[in-house]
């Protein structure tokens, strides 16, 4: 199936629109349209279609459909708990956004069996949960439109991608309710005075792969630093503004093949350059 550049150009788009202006409400109406835009094209390319074996079937009901499908759930979500968030007290606005927290948490206790095998990366149950043809009693929470063609759908691709928009969610609000918290305490008097005269010239995504490993390697500050301090350096010294790290990191983590793809870059290059100095 050729759908790679699909997803590539699609995957650029969402990048222009995170990383674009606009408000949170903006950026989730234009983000549905341009997820139902890529379902739609993605639908066509498969339907009345045959895989040339069912492994790339399951790999495509398992990996491919479930996130590209759990952005339309996160940004539908999205624009739903943003345009009923009260606006007034920074206290009624944590104590809002932890509510739905907990109930998206809900999702995962009510679906706790799947949640598991899917968690732990089982493949037992992937004939039964991921090829056409084989449906379920249980319809999963997020049916949309898109769910009813049986030659688009399998009985849990649509779980997997409620799975993945949910973790996105809780990522974005947990944030959110962390904003709120340090606006509510007293500032700290730690401007940086000079401006850093350094670039980042590369992606931002590679940036924040490199933020999230030095974070996770507890050699800055024995370990004590707070994401979020160690982001907003990132951001004073290379003149980058990192947006929702937090979004881009879910991104990052959901990848199949070669998480780490900068941090292997680097190894490479760098021992590239050790060889080229021996010669």
């Amino acid at each position: 199936m050729k759908y790679q550049k699909l997803l590539s150009e699609f995957e650029g788009q969402l990048e222009a629109l995170e990383s674009g202006n606009g408000d949170i409400l903006y950026k989730a109406e234009k983000g549905i349209v341009l997820v139902e835009k890529c379902i739609h094209k993605l639908q066509k390319q498969i339907v009345g279609k045959d895989f040339e074996t069912q492994a790339d079937e399951i790999y495509f009901f398992k990996h491919v459909k479930p996130q590209i499908f759990s952005k339309l759930i996160y940004y539908i979500r999205l624009f739903s708990i943003e345009s009923k968030r009260p606006r007034g007290k920074d206290v009624a606005q944590v104590k809002y956004l932890q509510q739905q927290i907990d109930k998206l948490q809900t999702f995962f206790n009510d679906n706790l069996e799947f949640y598991n095998y899917y968690r732990r990366g089982a493949m037992s149950m992937d004939e039964q949960y991921f090829v056409r043809g084989n449906r379920d009693l249980r319809m999963p929470l997020e049916s949309f439109h898109f769910l009813i063609d049986d030659q688009f759908s399998t009985c849990q691709d649509g779980t997997v991608a409620t799975i993945m928009a949910y973790d996105m969610l809780i990522v974005y609000l947990r944030k959110e309710v962390d904003d709120l918290n340090n606006n509510m305490e007293p500032t700290k008097n730690t401007p940086m005075e000079k401006p850093s005269k350094l670039f980042w010239t590369g992606s931002k995504t590679d940036l924040i792969e490199l933020l999230y490993a030095l974070h996770t390697s507890k050699y800055i500050n024995g370990g004590t630093v707070d994401i979020k301090e160690l982001a907003s350096h990132f951001e004073y010294f290379y003149n980058v503004d990192l947006g929702n790290y937090y979004h881009t990191f879910i991104d990052i983590r959901s990848r199949k093949s070669s998480r780490t793809r900068f941090l292997e870059r680097l190894i490479e290059m760098l021992n590239q350059r050790m060889e080229s100095l021996e010669e």
